[in-house]
């Protein structure tokens, strides 16, 4: 039977939300609002004055080719990460989710990269992939391979992919293994007396069983690909060399505060929320749909 809790009154109640919806309104909602109000402005080059200018910020980037560049590398971007992180973190917890010996420390190994700030993870990869002096980069150059990501753009942009995926498999291999473990045991020795086994059994049992999971981890890995490796990329390259590595969120940050851009940059800041927003609804709705 379902436990409630009840109240006499509305203001413990209220106290106990209010935090959560202070922080919420401050953090988000206001930001969020100051951005919308913007992106129908244009200010000044030296920002004392703005002038009210409807859409056109919205519709300059509809023709923007820069813009449209952008958004078909963020999308690369993304779905590259995405891939990579939630691949290799379902990989670990199928490892870490057997009876192993010193599984406990190769699970505590596996979560410790998410604790690394970003800029930091950027700057343990520089030093092992400067031009110059990278250990992996001087071991590349014995097998003949020229690795130099500051001034060859696939490059860049392979190591920035690798990087921001290296940062979020530990998120995936915590959600994975919760999920691993929560499949029933006997169902699996049931499969297994049946003659089920390996990748087999793992594609016709288990991964059905998983797929609310990875619904939830690819709008997770995607919106934290889109909005939170901007440090990565910005620690390591800059968004160059060229515009190689120059996604979305960075180009926000190029043209609001180092071009003073601001209208178009809060315009691109709004369709950028706009369309993780979508994403989430998109996702919510298929693990509804999957749950009823």
């Amino acid at each position: 039977m379902e436990r409630k809790t009840l109240f006499r009154g509305w203001l413990l109640p209220a106290a106990l939300v209010a935090p959560q919806l202070l922080i919420t309104f401050v953090f988000f909602f206001w930001p969020a609002g100051q951005a919308l109000v913007e992106s129908t402005q244009a200010t000044d080059a030296f920002g004392l004055s703005t002038m009210f200018v409807g859409a056109s910020n919205f519709l300059a980037l509809l023709t923007d080719p820069d813009y449209h560049a952008a958004i078909l590398r963020t999308a690369f971007f993304c779905v590259a990460v995405t891939i990579l992180a939630m691949a290799a973190g379902l990989l670990f917890a199928s490892f870490a989710n057997r009876a192993i010996k010193g599984r406990f420390l190769y699970r505590t190994a596996l979560i410790w990269p998410y604790a690394i700030a970003p800029a930091l993870s950027s700057v343990i990869f520089v030093f092992l992939f400067q031009p110059q002096i990278g250990m992996i980069t001087n071991l590349l150059a014995r097998f003949g391979v020229n690795f130099n990501y500051t001034a060859n753009g696939s490059q860049a942009l392979a190591l920035v992919i690798l990087i921001a995926a290296w940062k979020q498999v530990s998120y995936n291999f915590i959600f994975y293994l919760a999920a691993l473990q929560s499949v029933p045991r006997s169902m699996l020795e049931a499969a297994t007396l049946d003659g089920a086994r390996g990748l087999h059994r793992f594609r016709t049992m288990i991964w059905p069983m998983l797929m609310p999971t990875t619904l939830f981890l690819s709008v997770t890995n995607i919106v934290y690909a889109a909005f939170d490796t901007f440090d990565v990329i910005f620690a390591l390259t800059g968004g160059g060399p060229g515009t190689s590595t120059d996604m979305l969120v960075v180009k926000v940050y190029r043209d609001g505060v180092i071009n003073l851009d601001l209208g178009g940059s809060a315009a691109q800041s709004v369709l950028l929320m706009a369309g993780i927003i979508a994403l989430t609804a998109l996702q919510m709705r298929l693990t509804r749909g999957r749950a009823t």
